[in-house]
C-alpha cells in the first residue's frame, strides 16, 4: 500500500483532536503531524512516510517498556501478583475501580496506578538507578542508541503531575507500593519524558511482533511468554476506556501515548509504529488511530481473521 496516500486520506483527522496541553511541555507541540514506520518481520522490509523521523515523547508508551523490563528482572508471576488485566472503564488516571470494586491492586498494568506499581518493583541494580536500566533497555527493545531524557518534559511532568502522586501516595497508602514513593515518581516521570521516532516503536513492536526475538539480529530480548502476556493486555487494555471499540476495528495489539505515539505489534506479520499529537477525550492520537485502522484494513491485520 502508498503509504503518503493513507497519511493524506488520515490528515483531515487531525482536527479532532488536540495535543495535551495538561502537560506544559507538549502543549506547544505542532499538532499537524502524522508518521508512520512500518517493519516486517517476516521478510525485514520496512517502510516509512510523513513524521516517521520526528522525535516525541514516549508518555505512556514507555509502560509497554517497562512491564517487559520487571516481567524480565522479576518473572511474570511476581508482576501478575502485583496487577491484573482487566479493564478497568474509567479513565487512566483514577482509582475509582479499587474503591468501588475493593480491589487490592491496580486492575492492569496500563492504567497509571498500575504502571506506577510496576515502575516501583524495578530497583537499583549494580549501581544503575531504576530510570538508567529502563532506558538502556528502551535502546535495545527498539533498536534506538539516540533515545534520550528530554529534561524539560520531565520538569513538567514533576511540575504538574499531582495526579500522579496522589495514585502513588494512594498505593503506598494502602500498601500495595513498598518502595519510595520519590524515587518511583521520579522514575516514572523519566520514563515518560524519553523521546522515540515511529521507527523505535516499530521496531519495539517488531520484537514483540517475532515473538520477543530482534529481526534486526536474531537475538532474543524477550521471553515467549512476556511477549505474549505483554501482547495479550495491549489488545485489551492499551487504548484506555477505547480498547474494546479498536480491538473490534483495528485487531492488532496496540498501546498508546498522550505524546501522539502508538505502537502495535501484529503477530508474525508487522510492528508498527505511528505519531500524531492530536487525541482525542480518551487520550489517544485520533488521527493516528485512523491510520492505524486503515493500514490494518489494508494489509489484513486483523488477528481475528487467523
Amino acid at each position: 500500500m502508498n503509504l503518503n496516500d493513507a497519511i493524506q486520506e488520515c490528515w483531515r483527522k487531525i482536527d479532532e483532536g488536540q495535543v495535551a496541553n495538561y502537560i506544559p511541555a507538549l502543549a506547544n507541540v505542532d499538532p499537524y503531524q502524522l508518521g508512520i514506520y512500518l517493519f516486517d518481520v517476516t521478510n525485514d522490509k520496512k517502510a516509512e512516510a510523513g513524521a516517521s523521523q520526528v522525535r516525541f515523547a514516549i508518555e505512556s508508551v514507555s509502560k509497554v517498556i517497562t512491564l517487559l523490563y520487571a516481567i524480565e528482572r522479576l518473572g511474570l508471576a511476581a508482576v501478575e501478583a502485583e496487577v491484573g488485566t482487566r479493564q478497568t472503564g474509567f479513565p487512566f488516571d483514577t482509582v475509582l475501580n479499587m474503591e468501588i470494586t475493593k480491589e487490592t491492586h491496580p486492575l492492569n498494568a496500563f492504567i497509571n496506578s498500575g504502571a506506577i506499581l510496576i515502575t516501583s518493583l524495578i530497583e537499583e541494580q549494580d549501581g544503575q538507578s531504576p530510570f538508567d536500566q529502563i532506558l538502556k533497555f528502551s535502546r535495545k527493545i527498539c533498536n534506538d542508541p539516540q533515545i534520550t531524557l528530554n529534561n524539560d518534559i520531565y520538569q513538567s511532568e514533576l511540575r504538574t503531575g499531582d495526579m500522579n502522586r496522589s495514585l502513588a501516595y494512594y498505593l503506598k497508602a494502602k500498601g500495595v507500593l513498598n518502595n519510595d514513593v520519590a524515587t518511583t515518581l521520579e522514575t516514572y516521570f523519566k520514563q515518560c519524558s524519553m523521546m522515540v521516532t515511529c521507527r523505535s516503536l516499530a521496531n519495539l513492536g517488531a520484537v514483540l511482533a517475532n515473538d520477543g526475538i530482534a529481526p534486526w539480529s536474531g537475538e532474543r530480548i524477550i521471553s515467549t511468554e512476556a511477549a505474549t502476556y505483554t501482547k495479550s493486555v495491549m489488545m485489551t487494555t492499551g487504548l484506555y476506556t477505547e480498547s474494546g471499540t479498536y480491538s473490534v476495528k483495528i485487531g492488532v495489539p496496540t498501546k498508546s501515548g498522550v505524546g501522539g505515539g502508538l505502537v502495535s505489534a501484529a503477530p508474525s506479520h508487522y510492528g508498527i509504529g505511528i505519531f500524531s499529537p492530536a487525541l482525542d477525550s480518551a487520550g489517544n492520537s485520533v488521527a493516528g488511530l485512523a491510520l492505524l485502522e486503515l493500514v490494518s484494513k489494508k494489509l489484513k491485520l486483523d488477528i481475528f481473521r487467523y
